[in-house]
C-alpha cells in the first residue's frame, strides 16, 4: 500500500504532526519528501563537523588514482555516511518524528559512490510491527531505499525505531518481527566500478597498514576523543534535514535534554577510527548497529575497533575487505570492554556498529 493522505494530519489542519505507532501498517510503502541534491558544501560542512581525514573523499586526485574520479576531479565521491545521513533524514518526518529512540540498523549496502550533483530520493516499506508491553509505544521496522536521479540505487538498509502511540487504548497490531541477516555476506558486497588499489599511495593516505597487517580478533584503540557540543550536533541534524523532535526541542523529553542524533555519533566514531584504520577507505556495508545509550552535549566520545573478519576481492585490483566492529564510548575505556560479565553493554558504550570496509591488499 502506498501512502496517500498523511495519517498524522490533525483534523482540519494543514500541518503535519507525524505518524504514531498505530498509523503504520505492515506492507505500507512511503515515498518520502523531499529529494535532496548533494553538493560540495555537504563535503565541506561534514569535514567541519567531524575530524575525518580519509583520502578518497578528501582528495579528488587521490580518488582519481584509485579509479573513483576523473583526472580533472569530476565525479569525486563524498563520504558514504553523507549519503546515509541525507537518505536517513528523508525518512524521519514519516517514520520517526514521534520516536522514543532509533534502535538499530541492519543489511545496509552502499551500491555506488555518491558524488556532488547526485539527487537522492528515499522510499520506505514497513516490514514489521510490535507493540511494547507498556501499551504506550511500539517498534516499527522499515526497509528504506535511496535512489539517484537516474533511478539507480545508491544505498538501502533496514532499521527499527521505537515510536510513541497517539492513543494508548488503540488496539495492538499482530506482532511481526522481520528476520534480518546478522551480516551482509562478503560475496554480496558491491565493489564500486573502477576501484583499483594496485597503485595505492599509502604515504598520501596517512598509514602503511594494509589488509595483511590486520588480524581477526585484534582490537585497535583509536586514542583520540572529541567532546560533543550543542551547536554542532544540532547543525549536523539540520544539515541532514532530520526533524525528529528529540534532537531540537527541550520539551520533547521529560529530562529537558536534546538527544544527540545517533548518526552524529556514528560519523564521529568513524572519523576517529582514522587513527589506526586510515586505509579503510570506503564503507561497503553496515551489517548491524545499535545505539546502546543516549548521548548528550558535553559527552566526550572515544572509539575503538575490533577486526571481526577478512575477505579478498577476486581479481588483480589489490582490494580486500575488513569486517570491523566500531565501538563509541562516553569517556575513554583503555580496557576496550564491550560487555560486562552479565552480558549487558558496558555503562560507557554508546554505539556498537558492525560494518565492512574496502582496504588495499
Amino acid at each position: 500500500m502506498t501512502s496517500g493522505a498523511p495519517s498524522g494530519n490533525t483534523q482540519g489542519s494543514k500541518t503535519w504532526s507525524g505518524n504514531f505507532f498505530e498509523d503504520f501498517q505492515l506492507g505500507q510503502v512511503i515515498r518520502h519528501a523531499t529529494p535532496r541534491t548533494v553538493t560540495e558544501g555537504d563535503r565541506a560542512v561534514y569535514g567541519s563537523l567531524y575530524p575525518t581525514r580519509f583520502a578518497v573523499p578528501s582528495s579528488a586526485a587521490f580518488a582519481a588514482s584509485v579509479g573513483l574520479a576523473a583526472p580533472d576531479g569530476t565525479g569525486h565521491p563524498v563520504e558514504e555516511l553523507i549519503a546515509f545521513h541525507i537518505a536517513f533524514g528523508k525518512t524521519v518526518p514519516d517514520v520517526s518524528l514521534n520516536a522514543v529512540a532509533n534502535l538499530g540498523y541492519a543489511e545496509c549496502r552502499f551500491h555506488r559512490p555518491v558524488v556532488p550533483g547526485d539527487t537522492l530520493s528515499t522510499t520506505s516499506e514497513v516490514i514489521g510491527l510490535k507493540q511494547n508491553s507498556n501499551g504506550r509505544s511500539g517498534v516499527v521496522y522499515v526497509r528504506s531505499t535511496a535512489t539517484n536521479q537516474r533511478g539507480e540505487i545508491a544505498l538501502d538498509w533496514a532499521r527499527w525505531v521505537m515510536v510513541h502511540k497517539r492513543d494508548p487504548e488503540a488496539p495492538a497490531p499482530d506482532a511481526v518481527v522481520p528476520e534480518l541477516a546478522p551480516a551482509v555476506a562478503a560475496t554480496d558486497l558491491i565493489v564500486p566500478a573502477g576501484l583499483d588499489f594496485s597503485s595505492y599511495d599509502a604515504e598520501a593516505a596517512g598509514e602503511p597498514h594494509r589488509f595483511d597487517d590486520y588480524v581477526v580478533g585484534e582490537r585497535i584503540d583509536h586514542v583520540d576523543g572529541v567532546t560533543l557540543t550543542e551547536s554542532e550536533h544540532q547543525q549536523a541534524t539540520r544539515l541532514w534535514q532530520n526533524t525528529a523532535k528529540v534532537h531540537f526541542n527541550v520539551e520533547a523529553r521529560p529530562d529537558g535534554n536534546r538527544l544527540v542524533y545517533g548518526g552524529h555519533v556514528i560519523s564521529m566514531a568513524r572519523a576517529l577510527s582514522f587513527n589506526g584504520l586510515a586505509n579503510a577507505q570506503l564503507i561497503a556495508a553496515i551489517n548491524a548497529g545499535a545505539h546502546t545509550a543516549p548521548a548528550f552535549a558535553g559527552d566526550t566520545i572515544y572509539a575503538w575497533s575490533e577486526v571481526l573478519d577478512k575477505a579478498e576481492v577476486p581479481g588483480d585490483r589489490n582490494i580486500g575487505v575488513l569486517r570491523l566492529r566500531l565501538v563509541a564510548t562516553k569517556g575513554r575505556d583503555p580496557s576496550m570492554t564491550l560487555r560486562g560479565e552479565d552480558g549487558k553493554y558496558g555503562p560507557g558504550v554508546l554505539l556498537d556498529l558492525d560494518y565492512w570496509a574496502f582496504v588495499p591488499r
